[in-house]
Formats: structure tokens, C-alpha cells, sequence
């Protein structure tokens, strides 16, 4: 009987599940100075076509890496942002850049705003133009229009004015990006 009850605790105990790591959840001051990484899941849609994929990108102040990934977790294609320029990495071919919209829109049909992207993502605008803000009753970016995108946020992590977005839609021209971000992570 006792060897019996050992062995039940000795099993429950193997199902047990790893304590979770608390993801970040709240924007820290100067984010857009600040490294950050994200897990989720991106779908586009551009005129009647429309594509999916996972998503990881590790963007960092001067580079960035995106992944694209297939629903097994295979990379699809490679993004890489640093001072020489863009490039983009499938399973057979390397393209160059220096302009992320444009060779996004050659090798994958639809138009990455990265420039943007790496701001809005956090729920800021760019620094390099003019935004229009639309706030919600929380303080949260609930719509900003900047260079030609009108950026929808639909989830926040929290009800708190500074929480990360965890649902976004882009919209411009025909085009549709949704970003939905299941983890983040900033330095």
C-alpha cells in the first residue's frame, strides 16, 4: 500500500506543469528605445488573396529579424533589417533590399511596413511623421492613422493606460495586416 502511494505522488508529481514565466504586459518608459521580442501569429490580406503565418520577430535598435513561420513551426522566410539594408531569406533564395515595403511586396505579394511597424507594434507613432490618436476610456491607443496606415487595436494585455497591444489591425490600400501577439518581451 505504501509503495502503491509513493508511486501515485511519483506520477502526479511528473504531470505537475512548469510554474509560467509572467510575460510583460505593461509598455515601459522610452519602449521605443528599448530591445524587444514577440511571439504570435500574422495574417494579410491583399486584394482576394490572403495568407497566414506565425510570427517571431527579435527587433533590437539598429536590426531586426523576423520569422515567418509555417503552422508546423518550419521558417517560411527570414527578414533582416540592419544598416546595409533588408534581405529576405526563403527556403531556395536571397533577396536584397534597402527598403522593407518594397521588397517585401516583390518576394511575399504584400507590403511590410517595418519602418512603422516597430513603433506601432508598441502602440506609438513613429517618430518620423505626423499620427493621429484616438484614445479609448482606458488612455489606450484604440485607432492611429500615420503615413497612409490606419492602425486598429482591438486587445490589450491589461485595462491600464500603458499595457502592450495583443491584437492589431493595419489597413491601407486594399491591404489588411493583422498581428495578434501572444508573448512578449522587453529589455
Amino acid at each position: 500500500m505504501r509503495g502503491l502511494l509513493c508511486l501515485i505522488v511519483l506520477v502526479l508529481a511528473g504531470c505537475a506543469s512548469a510554474p509560467l514565466i509572467p510575460q510583460t504586459t505593461a509598455r515601459p518608459e522610452q519602449a521605443e528605445t528599448k530591445p524587444f521580442a514577440l511571439t504570435g501569429r500574422i495574417a494579410v490580406k491583399h486584394n482576394s488573396e490572403r495568407s497566414s503565418a506565425g510570427v517571431r520577430w527579435a527587433h533590437q535598435i539598429t536590426e531586426d529579424e523576423i520569422l515567418l513561420l509555417a503552422p508546423l513551426g518550419q521558417t517560411v522566410a527570414r527578414i533582416r533589417r540592419d544598416a546595409q539594408g533588408v534581405s529576405l531569406d526563403t527556403s531556395d533564395r536571397h533577396y536584397t533590399a534597402q527598403d522593407t515595403e518594397e521588397l517585401t511586396h516583390r518576394v511575399l505579394g504584400w507590403q511590410l511596413p517595418l519602418a512603422g511597424l516597430r513603433n506601432w507594434v508598441l502602440a506609438l507613432p513613429a517618430a518620423q511623421s505626423e499620427a493621429s490618436i484616438e484614445r479609448d476610456a482606458n488612455g489606450q491607443v484604440s485607432v492611429m492613422r500615420q503615413d497612409g496606415w490606419e492602425i486598429h487595436y482591438t486587445r490589450y494585455a491589461t485595462q491600464a493606460s500603458d499595457s502592450l497591444p495583443l491584437r492589431m489591425i493595419l489597413q491601407r490600400e486594399g491591404m489588411e495586416i493583422q498581428l495578434l501577439i501572444d508573448e512578449w518581451e522587453i529589455q
